[in-house]
């Protein structure tokens, strides 16, 4: 029977890697020195050299510097990219490229397999909640000023029911002066000049 060696102190119990995958991820890359656009089309020109690449994506958050994910359209291609660029020198850094954990939104939309997110669940909203998202806009004409208030919402204050000068002029469009006079009065008609002598 063959016995398992522990491997030394400072090494892990086992190295967990990926399953072969259309998307590569990319770790070590300059952040500071190169713009997000400029990388990723640097990525997009080393990349290329070994197929068809789908999509780079690049990121210069904080949580994402330095790390890219390049997608293929198969796996033979990624793994010959991850392969012979992997410790590759670019942009003054070493590159350390493994596959991905996961599959791209690209590859699931060409297989057909892309799930949607899920839109938020949806939140019961209380009474009080209601009768505001409910009640009329303000300075809008209601039908009938005798109804009850919503319930939930406080009854109007006495005397408030008629409407100010300032709010029956909201709203609507005020007339274009006139003008004083017409202009035709301020024109001078043109002196007819004659060729005759």
């Amino acid at each position: 029977m063959a016995t398992r060696v522990a491997p030394p102190a400072g090494l892990p119990q086992k190295v967990v890697s990926n399953p072969p995958n259309q998307t590569l991820y990319v770790t070590n890359l300059p952040s500071a020195k190169i713009q997000k656009d400029d990388l990723r089309t640097a990525l997009y020109m080393l990349f290329s050299t070994y197929g068809p690449v789908l999509d780079v994506v690049a990121l210069k958050t904080m949580k994402m510097r330095g790390q890219a994910h390049i997608v293929y359209r198969d796996i033979q291609t990624a793994t010959q990219a991850m392969r012979s660029l992997d410790g590759m020198e670019f942009l003054g850094r070493k590159m350390k490229i493994t596959y991905a954990k996961g599959r791209s939104n690209i590859i699931a939309k060409l297989d057909g397999t892309l799930v949607p997110p899920k839109a938020a669940a949806a939140v019961a909203l209380t009474t009080v909640q209601q009768s505001i998202f409910s009640a009329p806009v303000p300075g809008a004409p209601t039908t009938n000023t005798e109804s009850p208030a919503p319930q939930g919402s406080p009854a109007k204050p006495p005397g408030t029911e008629t409407a100010t000068p300032a709010e029956e002029n909201r709203g609507t469009k005020r007339p274009r002066e006139e003008e004083e006079e017409e202009e035709s009065d301020s024109d001078v008609a043109m002196e007819e000049d004659s060729d005759e002598d």
